[in-house]
């Protein structure tokens, strides 16, 4: 994260330089673009330091789900720039385009975009392998600044090549709308998390596990739920053994699978289960339980 925001104030101070030689609206485009994701990652730092912290005090199951909350910050910020884009580009058509030095510009711009797509493609790597949604967001907010460089360098070189200026503030346009689409995207995502969507290909998964390990013990289970933190899963499920099953043996058993299915799943997953008697289950429980 350090590094993401380090990149994104050189890159800001870059493309702020390549605006100001060229007045160009794909250019500015690009700019403003990096001033939302200069706050973004440094509301995205804030944000991992704090879920990294441990649980306990008043926050019993730890801070992880602020990554929904970064996720959503980042995407409305990304959707707001999106919008000045568009403004400004519409405006500055009808206004005239009084562009200059746009081989430089252009040149400075590419640079820029080709070190972001490198920056980008590291953070969603990173983010996938410790299951970080704040940095993997980062790094899709990282590589939509790519996309919005390269889209850039192509509209100043569209001018270049053919001296029809509407090009510039067309391709502008084109990337304020991707960009826009990006945003949401992050905001939906957040929305979920907040929500506790499960998402089924996980859910299917912990299921199957869950099925083989109740056959493997001789035991049924119902009341599966899973939630996600953005850094983990937590699961919970109901266990139902014979009622001459001794509580020891009961609690071994279950250890066992929790442990077991923590083992297996692909995502860091914290299991609690419930044990439960089959001969008195329907009269202790109402009914709607599905297995």
């Amino acid at each position: 994260m350090r590094l993401s925001l380090a990149f994104g104030v050189l890159m800001l101070i870059g493309k702020a330089a390549a605006w100001h030689l060229t007045n160009s609206s794909s250019i500015f485009s690009d700019a403003i673009e990096s001033v939302v994701h200069v706050a973004a990652v440094g509301f995205a730092a804030f944000a991992l330091r704090l879920s990294r912290r441990p649980a306990g005090g008043r926050y019993h199951y730890g801070l992880e789900r602020v990554a929904f909350f970064s996720a959503g910050f980042e995407g409305a910020l990304i959707a707001a720039a999106a919008v000045s884009i568009l403004v400004t580009s519409i405006y500055q058509w009808r206004q005239g385009l009084p562009l200059q030095r746009l081989t430089l510009g252009a040149g400075i711009t590419l640079a820029l975009g080709l070190a972001n797509g490198a920056l980008g493609w590291h953070l969603i790597r990173t983010g996938r392998r410790h299951h970080s949604l704040i940095l993997e967001a980062n790094g899709r907010h990282v590589l939509t600044d790519c996309i919005t460089s390269v889209a850039a360098f192509a509209g100043v070189g569209l001018v270049i090549l053919t001296g029809w200026k509407p090009f510039d503030p067309i391709v502008a346009i084109l990337v304020a709308l991707q960009i826009l689409y990006s945003g949401a995207q992050l905001v939906w995502r957040s929305a979920q998390g907040l929500l506790d969507y499960a998402d089924p290909e996980v859910e299917r998964a912990l299921r199957d596990a869950l099925d083989g390990l109740a056959r493997q013990h001789g035991i049924e289970y119902h009341g599966l739920r899973l939630r996600a933190t953005g850094g983990r899963f937590l699961a919970e499920a109901h266990l139902i053994f014979p009622y001459a099953t001794s509580l020891g043996a009961a609690h071994h058993t279950a250890t066992l699978i929790e442990e077991a299915l923590a083992r297996s799943f692909a995502h860091p997953l914290e299991v609690t289960t419930h044990l439960e008697a089959a001969e008195d289950h329907d009269e202790r429980h109402a009914a709607g339980h599905g297995r």
